[in-house]
């Protein structure tokens, strides 16, 4: 078999085992934030060899808390699914230095459950129970 013929037949299992880890996670945007309407981010959920699902979130965009209006502590990152209320999952990490320069951040995860919904809020305590009023980004339905 010539190097040629070996790299026809090589190209498309590559290709279908390319497809197949990346067939596994999904990804879906949040929707334009009212609060911070520049802010942008995607979620990204799969599932890992102990069956758990992995979230990692991306964000572009997203003002330091302290400059809402009004201003607030740091951004809390939530998830609701079928099987528990709604979980404070952790704190996006918001340092100014990090944010003030890049305006980016990011979150990662890992749930026994299938979130149905992710969300952002903006609040005083990373270690609140439950959200507050000032929703700042949302999958809707996931």
């Amino acid at each position: 078999m010539t190097n040629k013929t070996r790299n026809y037949f090589l190209m498309p299992i590559l290709a279908l085992l390319v497809l197949s880890f990346t067939a596994c996670a999904k990804k879906i945007s949040f929707q334009n934030s009212p609060v911070v309407p520049a802010a942008r981010g995607t979620v990204k959920i799969a599932r890992d060899n102990n069956k758990n699902y992995v979230i990692k979130i991306q964000l572009l965009n997203l003002a330091e808390s302290n400059r809402l209006q009004p201003p607030k502590t740091t951004y809390v990152v939530w998830m609701e699914s079928d099987a528990t209320n709604i979980k404070n999952l952790g704190q996006v990490k918001s340092d100014v230095k990090f944010l003030a320069k890049k305006l980016k951040a990011s979150f990662e995860t890992v749930s026994a459950v299938r979130p149905t919904k992710i969300f952002i809020t903006a609040e005083d305590d990373p270690t609140v129970q439950y959200p507050g009023q000032q929703m700042v980004l949302s999958t809707g339905g996931i």
